[in-house]
């Protein structure tokens, strides 16, 4: 159990994960491109609540300076994660996982992933949750990782329920989507929950 007073951290430098499908390792400035399609993607835009109707899109797929200069900067950014989720039958970047929001004081933070068309339905996103939910607890000294998911999106649900996360309640007609209003469910796992799970792997 790690000692409740230490630092949370260090963030810096940002680590590389391997696994057996994928390997997170830090963003890079020409992952931009790979990135702006991939935020370009309807359905990313509209799990992830980019956009708030069908035929909005989140991103043209165009590099903007904007979008240069926020990939550019992930690698050295201090007190959050940003990782590139990358392919290891194709050496391809398919998505991220961000680990931000930290409250340093309790020990928490808010963890969010997306997963492009090329990275779906074989694993990866399962993967690059537990690897990241391996390294907070482990090697950051989070006590609580937390995030929301959209009631239309029960894939991801169903992924961050298999990786340890629990559901702990509903927030109301949070997103509003053509037309209509969608809820998000809390999810959050705490370094107890990992704990136990990785006892009863083994």
């Amino acid at each position: 159990m790690s000692n409740q007073h230490a630092p949370v951290g260090p963030w810096l430098p940002k680590p590389t994960l391997t696994g057996d499908l994928v390997v997170l390792r830090p963003i890079r400035p020409d992952d931009v491109l790979v990135m702006a399609t991939i935020l370009s993607d309807p359905d990313v835009g509209r799990l992830t609540g980019s956009v708030h109707s069908s035929g909005e899109r989140a991103e043209s797929g165009e590099v903007t300076g904007e979008l240069w200069d926020w990939y550019g900067t992930r690698a050295t950014v201090d007190g959050r994660l940003d990782l590139a989720v990358v392919d290891r039958a194709t050496d391809e970047v398919v998505g991220e996982v961000v680990i931000n929001g930290v409250d340093p004081a309790n020990r928490s933070a808010n963890f969010r992933t997306l997963i492009g068309p090329g990275g779906r339905d074989r694993g990866l996103g399962t993967e690059a949750a537990r690897l990241v939910i391996d390294h907070v607890f482990a090697e950051l000294g989070l006590h609580r990782l937390s995030l929301e998911v959209y009631a239309f999106n029960p894939r991801a649900r169903r992924v961050y329920e298999k990786v340890g996360f629990r559901s702990e309640g509903v927030l109301r007609e949070a997103l509003a989507f053509d037309g209509g209003w969608v809820d998000a469910e809390v999810m959050a796992i705490l370094r107890s929950d990992w704990e136990r799970d990785r006892s009863r792997d083994r």
